[in-house]
């Protein structure tokens, strides 16, 4: 087992790393690596690439998922799922106490560099149900990781489990957020292929669940979270999707006719054009049915 260690202000924590963590995205991840070892402008790296990979690991328009969020200043925050460190760059901006797991060394590496300068972050690398941690948090974050529930652990737990496991890691008054896809999504209705496994129609006619991924409908999600003990629970709608978000709407204002015209983004797969996708989410605005398939969601949900 490799000894924990630090990188630069960063502690990198490997009391709980598995054996075999050799999992890694391939060139990718080692070109980040080297672009943040390097401490190169990624900013001038995008304005020369316009390969998807990059795009979602080094732009900062990732932010705008949370940053409108007034976070507790010095507040504690449990990242499970940090991936190579998009997110975690924003909650260090916000001056909280960070940790972050990430099951990948690789990215758990990267996402170091990244932040190299933060007092602020400790990286834990392992498996977020094989990790035990001492203390309770003001905020909890799946971002982009809810999904893989079935995964995690390979399989061991359910869903429910998972966020069972959560609930005994909040402080009283403390907030799950989930960040992720809606299942009836109207981009996968409009000709987009389900996001994780590249096919089209797949979460509107029923995932395999043997594949261990499965995103949510609304209703499902409100259900998921009621069985586990999160009982105040508020939807957000960012548009095109959670992950370049260029508007957030929620329940209490939903959008109105015209707002919403870029909601079939599809950035890494063709898809195929079957209607008129403005016409349409128009239609479905009109009707009030927009939460119900809003192509994303951002959830805050608290115990009681």
């Amino acid at each position: 087992m490799t000894k924990s260690y630090h990188v630069e202000e960063v502690y990198l924590n490997m009391e709980f790393a598995p054996d075999d963590n050799l999992y890694s995205d391939g060139e990718v991840e080692d070109r980040l690596l080297d672009i943040f070892k390097n401490g190169q402008d990624y900013n001038s790296i995008l304005e020369e690439s316009n390969e998807w990979a990059l795009l979602y690991h080094l732009s900062e328009k990732r932010h705008n998922l949370l940053n409108w969020y007034e976070f507790e200043k010095k507040a504690d925050i449990l990242e499970i799922g940090a991936g190579c460190g998009a997110v975690t760059e924003l909650f260090v901006k916000k001056e909280m106490n960070v940790t972050s797991i990430e099951y990948s060394h690789k990215r758990a590496l990267i996402n170091a560099y990244r932040n190299k300068n933060a007092k602020n972050l400790e990286i834990i690398v392992g498996d977020f149900n094989d990790i035990h941690l001492e203390k309770k948090y003001d905020y909890i974050t799946l971002i982009g990781v809810f999904e893989y529930s079935g995964l995690i652990s390979k399989g061991k737990y359910t869903t429910i489990d998972f966020l069972e496991n959560i609930k005994n890691l909040l402080k009283p008054g403390g907030q799950l957020i989930i960040a992720i896809e809606n299942k009836l999504g109207f981009k996968y209705w409009a000709g987009a292929v389900e996001d994780h496994l590249g096919k089209l129609f797949l979460s509107i006619e029923g995932y395999d669940r043997s594949k261990g991924i499965e995103t949510y409908s609304k209703q499902e999600l409100v259900t998921l979270l009621n069985r586990s003990g999160f009982v105040n629970t508020k939807f957000y709608y960012p548009v095109p999707d959670y992950k370049f978000c260029s508007q957030i709407f929620s329940d209490n204002y939903l959008p109105r006719i015209g707002q919403v015209n870029d909601i079939v983004t599809n950035y890494d797969s063709p898809r195929v054009s079957y209607f008129n996708a403005v016409k349409s989410i128009n239609n479905i605005i009109n009707s009030r049915y927009f939460d119900v398939f809003s192509n994303s969601f951002l959830i805050f949900s608290k115990l009681s």
